[in-house]
């Protein structure tokens, strides 16, 4: 049998001693993935919802003895994984993110973000499931705007939330939301801006930028899922007074100008960087949304040049 196939284990081959049941979407993601991990770190089940061409790179190897993995083929498969599966808490990651879009990408945005979501949600109520963390994006606060959606993307994120609306206020689901900003950390191959600063440290090319003047949010991913957890036990426990929507943010923010340079300082070299050599896109958010509330008992405890030279490599650090 293929490590592939030990993945896809029937329920009765799945045996586990742990008593907290978990069911991941986006579980192949670089968010789903780290949250598997915590999970498991502290005990939960974890089952994930994945699709027949998903990338499970990630996690073979690495959790693939831990998890059982559970194909979602069709619209009618949620409701007979859901009923399989019995999970406590669901954590909905998965989404197609685009930061502009083109026409033919409509129907696969709305598909991804609006019609699986509330699938997911018809599944949980029919099988008994009430709880749900629910990822966002601080996108949906262009100029930290109540909403105002930065791009289409954000917008479909938004739709969601209005689909969740009526199944909190109608069919009694539990519901705490997350609202990301931008997450970084270890094993992260996005091809998104610390990347794109680390193969140009790496090789010297010259990176066309912005002006740069744009206010950054990183989050570690350590922190990340640790909001994650800690609202899943929030819903376990049936503490829904914590229901409701939160930043998941770091305490400082800084203009991309002044990333560049922090990270030349830790690597004691410069980057062939060309500030102004593309403009800024339609809609660049130059302050990250600043209105949000926090999760009660969580905050962001990996400072940036920790997470920096653990990313970057330059030496050995805490994390």
């Amino acid at each position: 049998m293929s490590e592939r196939d030990k993945n896809f284990c029937t329920f009765a081959e799945f045996s586990s001693p742990f008593t907290k049941r978990a069911l991941l979407t986006g579980i192949t993601g670089f968010v789903g993935s780290h949250l598997a991990e915590k999970l498991l770190a502290e005990g939960w089940e974890v089952h994930g919802i994945v699709r027949e061409n998903s990338d499970t790179s990630k996690l073979i190897g690495k959790l693939t003895d831990r998890i059982k993995l559970h194909m979602h083929n069709d619209r009618k498969s949620l409701n007979s994984i859901m009923a399989e599966v019995k999970p406590e808490v669901v954590f909905h990651l998965a989404s197609l993110y685009l930061s502009s879009h083109a026409y033919e990408d409509i129907p696969a945005l709305v598909e991804s973000n609006v019609t699986f979501g509330t699938l997911l949600v018809e599944a949980m109520i029919n099988n008994g499931c009430c709880r749900l963390v629910n990822t966002g994006t601080s996108w949906q606060h262009y100029q930290n705007k109540p909403y105002s959606p930065v791009n289409l993307y954000a917008a479909s994120k938004q739709a969601f939330d209005d689909m969740l609306q009526y199944y909190v206020e109608a069919r009694e689901l539990k519901v705490i939301e997350l609202q990301l900003f931008d997450t970084y950390g270890a094993d992260d191959k996005r091809q998104k801006l610390l990347n794109l600063l680390r193969d140009c440290l790496k090789n010297g090319r010259k990176l066309s930028m912005s002006p740069g003047e744009q206010l950054l949010n990183l989050v570690h991913i350590d922190d990340v899922v640790s909001a994650f957890s800690l609202a899943g036990n929030y819903l376990l426990s049936g503490d829904y007074d914590k229901c409701g929507t939160y930043a998941v943010v770091a305490q400082e923010m800084f203009s991309l100008r002044e990333l560049v340079e922090r990270i030349e300082q830790l690597a004691g070299g410069s980057l062939n960087i060309e500030f102004g050599g593309r403009p800024y896109r339609a809609r660049e958010v130059m302050k990250p949304w600043i209105f949000g509330n926090i999760l009660p008992g969580w905050q962001c405890k990996i400072a940036l040049d920790d997470g920096l030279q653990n990313f970057f490599g330059f030496k050995e650090c805490s994390i």
